[in-house]
């Protein structure tokens, strides 16, 4: 077993808490992505299981064992980091060999670990080459390769492909999703590219300003976020809010320029809630052309065209009312004209729910 586990974790430099006091449970095998904005406190977080950071309270557990004090050699991990960090004078062989070798792993081990993760990782043909004659990507599989030949129980990303181009960064994140299926090890990768953190993890946690803000599947947390910030954050484009008050003793939602019917899961909730604020947010492939087909009820909007972003396959359209921002998707060839104004319609059944005041979500 190689499950990971942080109990009351918290981080702080001198009076600046940089975690909080935080729990996670990442368990055997699994590929949990680490998510948020610069300076949430990710690679923090990263590095304090790693060894690399001393933990300030709580406690870190690798497969059943309190790590707290043990470093970072003796933890059984191995780290990939955003910054290649190859030996340029080595070539990718001796880079792969070199932490086996110091390890004092006897050569005829060196030689077998070192070829399997040239084949895993098609490096064969470049074992000869130094750095300076690969490419990015291929630098980054070094990079992972040098992580795979120790055979760790726990791999930790830190943002391994922020310096690849956009391309790159596609094809390597399909790769090292495909390489721990195949491995079979527990994976923990900090990103912040949330697009990244979707198609990359079994589960995603989400962090902002040193605070856990939602753990789940990335399905669950798009579908279901636990508060605005995680609404805001997961999904391009953003998800839209609009400021609302609660009416008709909880079926009715009233915002400027429209009143929109309340969500039939959400009634039962919103019945305490009459005459208070609530922040209504909307996914933009949930604001339709009028007369598209639709399940359930709708609620009819007009909007004044702002912005047309053509995207090959759909354009995203920025539109406003009564000067609050809503972006919404359409077929891309029929997009309308920059000033002109659009009838469209919000599934309500769609509609999340947050408190004005807390912004955590309201049952619904």
């Amino acid at each position: 077993m190689a499950d990971v586990k942080l109990r009351d974790v918290a981080k702080r430099f001198g009076d600046v808490t940089v975690i909080e006091q935080l729990d996670l449970d990442v368990q055997d095998r699994e590929f949990m992505v680490l998510v948020g904005p610069s300076g949430c406190g990710k690679s923090t977080l990263l590095r304090m299981v790693a060894g690399l950071e001393e933990v300030t309270s709580g406690t870190i557990s690798i497969g059943g064992r309190t790590v707290n004090d043990v470093p970072p050699k003796d933890r059984d991990i191995a780290m990939v980091f955003q910054s290649y960090a190859l030996y340029p004078h080595m070539s990718v062989r001796e880079n792969l060999a070199f932490g086996l070798k110091i390890r004092g792993t006897p050569r005829p081990e060196i030689d077998r670990l070192v070829e399997e993760a040239a084949r895993i990782l098609g490096l064969r043909e470049l074992l000869a080459r130094r750095p300076k004659e690969l490419s990015g990507g291929q630098r980054q599989r070094v990079a992972l390769g040098r992580a795979i030949v120790r055979k760790p129980s726990v791999f930790l990303f830190d943002e391994p492909l922020s310096n690849l181009d956009a391309k790159l960064r596609v094809q390597m994140r399909a790769e090292i999703k495909k390489l721990q299926h195949r491995l079979q090890v527990t994976a923990i990768y900090v990103t912040h590219d949330q697009v990244e953190a979707m198609t990359m993890g079994h589960r995603i946690a989400i962090l902002h300003q040193g605070r856990l803000q939602q753990v789940g599947t990335p399905l669950d947390v798009y579908e279901r976020p636990a508060n605005v910030f995680v609404a805001n954050f997961i999904g391009t484009p953003p998800m839209n809010f609009l400021r609302a008050t609660v009416s008709d003793g909880g079926a009715a939602l009233a915002a400027p320029g429209v009143t929109l019917p309340a969500p039939a899961a959400a009634r039962q909730a919103l019945a305490s809630r009459a005459g208070r604020p609530v922040i209504v947010g909307v996914r933009p492939e949930h604001v339709l052309e009028a007369g598209r087909a639709t399940r359930g009820a709708t609620a009819s909007l007009r909007l004044g065209i702002d912005l047309v972003e053509t995207l090959g396959d759909e354009v995203v359209v920025h539109g406003s009312l009564a000067e609050v921002p809503v972006a919404f998707k359409m077929d891309p060839h029929h997009p309308p004209e920059i000033g002109e104004t659009v009838a469209v319609q919000v599934e309500v059944d769609r509609l999340h729910l947050f408190d004005a005041e807390t912004e955590t979500r309201i049952a619904g």
